[in-house]
């Protein structure tokens, strides 16, 4: 287990548990109380939780999801565009993860008639959304997040981590120049991060709304990201702004 790993396993079970100490994080993580003691020093300088004597609880609760059902049709003309310009990078023969949401399931639904691709998602409706298509569809697995569809777990992470491809197509809940990618819960920003993490190029594909927005849990930033597909009401200045951070990180 390496660093990254072990201080993402300290954060869920803070935020799973409320509170931790140090003993029951040496006997889990097989690691010494004063590598927990440095990762707990590590959390608390990055406001992921607060120390406490022989221990830490957690900084604040996890940010709400929107249903499914609640944000299908939220921004669909904005959604459909951006779909059909990002099934226009996906190339001949390639293999590709999809993230869960709404705006990778328009794109899902861009790629149905594709014969020549893989898709790796984690969502069960873009994994429906192909049942009938010629696409090659591996499902991550996992347990299921009610009302929204994504998976996410042990299950979910070991497929992850088995797999190299070649796009990432990333859905955001928040977007942010300073603080990059966010996510509302630290289990979904860990499986964002491993999903960029395996692949070539990662694409964000986000309307406006999600931009100069920030979220409880870093995901990923924006120098990790070779570009972004977004829709025309992104104002001119932020636009500018966004496409100059990418720019400088690629060159």
């Amino acid at each position: 287990m390496n660093i990254d790993e072990r201080r993402n396993k300290i954060e869920i079970a803070v935020q799973a548990q409320g509170k931790v100490d140090i003993d029951s994080l040496v006997q889990k993580l097989k690691v010494s109380p004063m590598t927990i003691r440095r990762d707990l020093m590590f959390l608390e300088k990055n406001e992921r939780l607060i120390r406490t004597h022989g221990g830490a609880v957690a900084a604040k609760g996890l940010t709400n999801e929107i249903p499914y059902l609640n944000k299908e049709n939220r921004h669909a003309d904005a959604k459909k565009s951006i779909a059909l310009e990002a099934a226009s990078l996906v190339p001949e023969n390639s293999t590709i993860i999809l993230d869960s949401g709404t705006t990778t399931l328009e794109l899902a639904r861009q790629l149905n008639n594709r014969n020549d691709i893989t898709v790796i998602t984690n969502d069960i409706y873009i994994a429906a959304e192909l049942t009938t298509s010629s696409v090659n569809v591996i499902v991550s697995g996992g347990e299921l997040q009610p009302h929204v569809g994504a998976m996410f777990g042990s299950h979910t992470q070991e497929l992850l981590r088995s797999v190299h491809v070649d796009l990432f197509f990333l859905g955001a809940h928040a977007v942010d120049p300073v603080y990059g990618i966010t996510a509302p819960t630290l289990e979904k920003a860990y499986i964002k991060r491993l999903m960029n993490q395996v692949a070539e190029k990662t694409w964000l594909i986000a309307d406006a709304s999600k931009f100069n927005q920030k979220v409880f849990a870093s995901a990923c930033s924006l120098q990790d990201l070779q570009g972004i597909v977004t829709d025309s009401s992104l104002n001119a200045k932020a636009e500018a702004e966004y496409h100059e951070i990418i720019i400088r990180a690629n060159v």
